[in-house]
């Protein structure tokens, strides 16, 4: 895998995937950025919540659930001193379908953060990761 990070201007960076698809990414104003993109750490969450998210629905279809949607909030502390890493994180799946089995869900989480989301398994080194989910029907 590889990626590309460019530096336009001020704190504003372009990073492009080995994949061929490019993100903004820029910094607050007080650090000299111009909120023109998300944040690198921001970045990082949202690919874990990625990450956790298409392992959930990988999942969920081979186990015939019919899923309408997911949404997976996530919300992470920091340490307050530097590096400010993460310390802790928690994802919260929100699962809409059809029928859905609350065993299947339960379990697709669970198999993602212990098994397939490399993202989950890399950040909880360092982060406390808990998850939890609800069920609405569609």
């Amino acid at each position: 895998m590889k990626a590309r990070v460019k530096w336009v201007q001020d704190a504003t960076m372009l990073g492009e995937s080995g994949s061929g698809h490019a993100v903004v990414m820029d910094g607050p104003a007080e650090h000299g950025g111009r909120n023109l993109g998300v944040r690198p750490m921001e970045m990082l969450l949202l690919g874990m919540g990625g990450c956790t998210e298409f392992d959930v629905l990988s999942i969920l279809r081979k186990s015939r659930q019919q899923v309408t949607d997911c949404v997976v909030e996530l919300e992470a502390e920091r340490a307050e001193s530097e590096p400010k890493v993460f310390s802790r994180i928690h994802a919260h799946f929100i699962v809409t379908g059809k029928g859905l089995s609350e065993k299947h869900v339960a379990r697709a989480i669970s198999l993602s953060a212990e098994k397939y989301c490399s993202a989950s398994i890399m950040l909880g080194q360092m982060a406390e990761i808990t998850h939890d989910y609800e069920i609405r029907n569609a």
